[in-house]
């Protein structure tokens, strides 16, 4: 993903605001499940389809997160009243 959209989307203000509020990454006990990945890439992605309206489905590839890993983030990170 561009730097410039990246950093339009969510400038470091915002992340800094951000990133304290967000739920730590907790790897399932028994292993496997999905892997740990860049929490901004995610938020970045997430931000992008709430503003943008597009459906998650249709994230495209260069925020580098899949659409089932950052529809599942903000799920959990929803739930936990971000």
């Amino acid at each position: 993903m561009g730097a410039d959209l990246s950093q339009r989307l969510v400038p470091d203000g915002l992340w800094e605001l951000a990133a304290p509020l967000l739920p730590p990454f907790v790897p399932r006990p028994q292993g496997g499940g999905t892997a740990p990945c860049d929490e901004r890439a995610v938020f970045t992605a997430v931000v992008y389809v709430l503003t943008s309206g597009c459906a998650w489905r249709y994230l495209p590839e260069a925020f580098g997160v899949s659409p089932a890993t950052a529809h599942r983030r903000f799920t959990l990170w929803a739930t936990a009243g971000l």
